[in-house]
Formats: C-alpha cells, structure tokens, sequence
C-alpha cells in the first residue's frame, strides 16, 4: 500500500539508504526508503527501534548525509537546497536546552529574539500548546509533558509549515502523553505537516491521519490509517466467562480457535457473539461479556513484519 505520488507533498524520498561500518561489519539502517508525507495533518512514521526512523529524519535535515537516494520537503531537493526551506520546517531531534531558572515564556523570549522574531508571537506560541496559564512559571518546575511541549512552541516561533518530531512521547507518563497527542492533533488541525516518529502504535493510531510502517529500513504499507488498517469489521471476540475453563474446553470441542488472555478467552476468527453465547448456555455458561476485536495498527503492522524477524512494537495502553 503506497501513497499516490501524484498527490502534493511536504517530504518525499526516493531509493534512500544509509549504511553504517560497525565492527561487526557494514549496518544497513536504511534501505532504499520511499516515503511519501502528505500535505496537512498528522503523519505517523512507525517502526520499531532500530528500523532507520531516526536516520532518516537526521538525512531530511541535512544532519547526515545519504548513501544514494533523492529527497525533497516542499518540491526543494535536500540536503542541497535546504537552506531556501529550513524556515519552514521546526523539529525536535533531541531534547532541547532550557534555562532552567528561567521562565518558560523568558526561555522562548530569548529564542525569538535570536531568530529576529517579534515578541508578540511568544504568547502566541504558548497558548498554541495549551501553556499560556504556565508561561510564567519557571522551567525547572514543569513536568516532562510541559518540557516537551515547551520545545514544540520553541520550534512554532518561526511559524513552520512542517514539524517534525521524533519518539515525542518517550519517558512521559499517561498525563504527558495526552498533552503531547492533543498539541499534535491541534497543530494538524490548524493545517500544518507533523510528522511523527514513534515505536508506539496504538499512541499514534488516535492522533495520526496517514501514516508510513517501516521495517529494517524499508517501507512495508503507507497511507490512510483507515486505508492501511483495512477491514473495520470484527475478525474475533473476547469472551467473559465465570468458568473460562469450561468455556473453553466447550468451544475448543466445536471446532473454534480459542485462546486465554488473563479472565477472558479470545475466539479468533469467530465473531458471531450470538452463537458464542448460545452455545455457552446451552452448558449453563453465561456470557458477562462480549467484546468484539477489529484489526488496529498494531495488528497490521505484527502481519507485516512477521517472516521479518522484528521485535514487537511497545504498545501504550
């Protein structure tokens, strides 16, 4: 599943490849990537730790350079005409240095004035990502979710029509987490580019538009999260049972794929609910619940990678 080329894009690479010398020998981190991020909205860029995300992020912004391969970010050729688009990219890479004394609107006052930007859209800024009742408070006093979230208004100072962050949510909590997808959301709403990298799909799949799986450095499905997803209807069921034992030695003995996950028994590739639950009565086994299981990123991306030998991607939930 590829995304049209035809369509107007923020990035697009071609045949891109990094290959790393380590002393096992040579490391391909990237292998022959083409990526396809749409205009407008939120694009998940997903794939466990270690399949090149972050390799191909650095090349996009001209951190390091490409093996062989072609990119571009908004129709200007990359790393070569960079400077005539890095105005209108923002990206957090790494965590950004803060003065923890100060206040995070004195900290993002400072970056505006270094980049000749009016005062004016520091305030901005901040109620952008929700922390314009917080910008007085001094920096070392936030929790990781605000940092984050102050380094997203540093990178909206020069109002960018692309953000692009990298594994934004790592190390916060529940709480921090929220933030992040809400802010994400809302800039994608306003009709900008994020792309986000992330090994959390079940994080990205609230938040993100479209998005790109890839696997050992090359792309396996991209486009619509609805598109790559596929069939929304239910492919099996979770089962609640008082004697889950019972219920399934009953349901394996006619026939059914039937395994236990903690109290309750998932039937796969059964989602008839009503002849789940005649057929439990049938053995005075009533159902307390019934819940049907429809695919999601991370079941598509488990189907993809499967004769690839990748780790399972860390799931938030």
């Amino acid at each position: 599943m590829i995304a049209s080329t035809t369509a107007a894009l923020a990035i697009s690479t071609t045949g891109l490849r990094k290959t790393y010398r380590n002393r096992k020998g040579r490391h391909v981190a990237v292998a022959g990537l083409d990526l396809a991020v749409p205009l407008g909205g939120v694009h998940g860029f997903l794939g466990p730790n270690g399949s090149g995300k972050t390799t191909t992020i650095r090349m996009l912004l001209g951190l390091i350079r490409a093996d062989a391969g072609t990119m571009s970010i908004f129709d200007h050729e990359v790393p070569d005409r960079l400077p005539d688009v890095v105005g209108r990219v923002g990206a957090i890479v790494e965590s950004p240095k803060f003065f923890p004394a100060f206040s995070g609107r004195k900290n993002l006052q400072l970056l505006a004035e270094a980049i000749d930007r009016p005062r004016g859209i520091v305030d901005q800024v901040l109620e952008q990502t929700a922390l314009g009742e917080r910008g007085k408070d001094k920096y070392r006093t936030y929790s990781l979710g605000m940092k984050q979230r102050l380094a997203i208004a540093a990178t909206l100072l020069k109002e960018p029509d692309l953000l692009i962050f990298d594994e934004p949510t790592n190390g916060l909590d529940p709480a921090g987490i929220r933030e992040i997808r809400n802010t994400m959301r809302s800039l994608g709403e306003q009709g900008k580019t994020v792309l986000v990298s992330s090994h959390i799909l079940d994080e990205v799949e609230q938040v993100a538009d479209t998005v790109s799986i890839i696997g050992h450095g090359r792309l396996l499905a991209s486009g619509r999260v609805a598109d790559v997803i596929g069939d929304q209807t239910a492919t099996s069921l979770r089962v609640g049972v008082a004697d889950p034992v019972a219920a399934h030695r009953i349901l394996t003995a006619g026939g059914l794929l039937v395994r236990q996950d903690g109290a309750l028994l998932v039937v796969e590739g059964f989602s008839d609910g009503a002849e789940i639950t005649r057929r439990l009565a049938a053995h005075d086994l009533f159902v307390n619940e019934l819940i049907p299981v429809r695919a999601d990123l991370e079941s598509v991306f488990l189907e993809l990678t499967a004769d690839e030998g990748l780790e399972t991607v860390g799931v938030a939930r």
